[in-house]
């Protein structure tokens, strides 16, 4: 299995990025697939998800709103479209994908098996 993200880069406050993630490997329509996220001297946290194939998503407090999580079967590809951005929102971004995780595990990085190499995310000015 991998993951292969991409899409960051440096943005001012208020602008735009969308995040990809490339899935080989998986039944790309049952698992769970995430993006998290983590900052320097900070714990890597949760920002949303897709769970298992029914396509309800989940959002992180702090993101929803702003971002929104979509897929695409047929490129096997998730992506993370990123609205109003802020400086808080700066971190390394990655995606993580697990076929086995149940509901009340989503928010929890240690129970995702596999995960992409991670993609910058800056929001400066």
């Amino acid at each position: 299995v991998q993951l292969q993200a991409s899409g960051g880069g440096l943005v001012q406050p208020g602008g735009s990025l969308r995040l990809s993630c490339v899935a080989s490997g998986l039944t790309f329509s049952r698992p769970t697939l995430a993006w998290f996220r983590q900052a320097p001297g900070k714990e890597r946290e949760f920002v949303a998800a897709i769970f298992r194939s029914g396509g309800q998503t989940y959002y992180a407090d702090s993101v929803k709103g702003r971002f929104t999580f979509g897929r695409d079967n047929a490129k096997n590809t998730v992506y993370l479209q990123m609205n109003s951005l802020k400086p808080e929102d700066t971190a390394v971004y990655y995606c993580a994908a697990d076929n086995q995780l149940i509901l009340s595990q989503l928010r929890n990085d240690q129970q995702y098996d596999y995960w992409g190499q991670g993609t910058q995310v800056t929001v400066s000015s």
